[in-house]
């Protein structure tokens, strides 16, 4: 043996720093071979992409992004820049929501109905991150000052055959992003009820009825907090306003909504 080597140096173990680039260079390989293997594609369409987690031209276009002006209560685009900071809408007045304010990236249509169809039916966990990413930065007066996120859950046995909730997703990747802590044991299900698909505005309603709790061990924890309330889509707002009323009985100081996409005042959408 050369006696200039030192055989407890051979078999020390790797330093950290070497093994953390060693990890690092690995993960940069995998993504590497999985680029090759499996070119990114558009989340919606499945087009070819320049980078995963990115819609394709034509679909970008054709998502129907809301941005100002827009209602501070329901968070619906105005036709016109009223002179106010904080603008509300006729139908905001008209009919005012259980939350104080809504947030969503975009209008239901063709993109956005692909995209929570994918997530929320088809398992497309990897929409989740790029989808919330948006839901951050749509939200983000509401996310400024929240100090937890609720995500709208499922009932048990809904969960047990979909095997993930689709809004506790999105919630959990908008915390990431934002450091505001998700607390999905502060509302609960109690009641399985029929899809809302089909149902009007007032079947819905019904529905939903007493369908949404918060469990006692969390009052005190939730009393006077505010809150932001997560999903993926707001149709005609009967779920919403059904988990915003359970919140807000139960002692929260403030709840507002975030969602991906949310339907125009007076329309109706096909999915609950």
């Amino acid at each position: 043996m050369d006696p200039s080597v030192d055989p407890a140096r051979e078999t020390d173990p790797p330093r950290p720093a070497a093994a953390a680039r060693g990890r690092a260079f690995g993960r940069w390989m995998l993504r590497a071979l999985a680029d090759v293997a499996l070119p990114p594609v558009c989340m919606a369409c499945r087009a070819a992409v320049d980078a995963p987690g990115c819609l394709c031209g034509s679909c970008w276009s054709r998502l129907c992004f809301i941005a100002p002006p827009f209602c501070d209560r329901l968070g619906t685009p105005l036709p016109y820049v009223p002179g106010e900071a904080r603008p509300v809408s006729a139908a905001a007045l008209d009919a005012p929501p259980a939350y104080g304010r809504a947030r969503a990236v975009a209008l239901f249509g063709d993109v956005a109905r692909d995209l929570i169809h994918g997530l929320k039916y088809a398992d497309r966990l990897d929409l989740a991150p790029p989808m919330a990413a948006m839901m951050a930065r749509a939200g983000a007066d509401i996310l400024a000052d929240a100090e937890a996120l609720v995500p709208v859950p499922l009932h048990r046995l809904r969960l047990w055959r979909r095997r993930f909730n689709q809004s506790a997703t999105l919630a959990r990747v908008v915390g990431r992003r934002t450091g505001v802590p998700v607390r999905a044991l502060w509302l609960e299900r109690r009641r399985a009820t029929v899809p809302q698909v089909g149902l009007d505005r007032a079947a819905r309603a019904r529905n939903v009825q007493g369908a949404f709790a918060v469990p006692e061990m969390a009052k005190g924890e939730l009393r006077g907090r505010r809150v932001v309330l997560v999903d993926d889509v707001l149709t005609t707002g009967a779920t919403i306003d059904a988990c915003v009323k359970a919140l807000l009985r139960a002692g929260a100081g403030q709840v507002d909504v975030l969602v991906f996409a949310r339907v125009a005042a007076g329309d109706e959408a096909p999915i609950s």
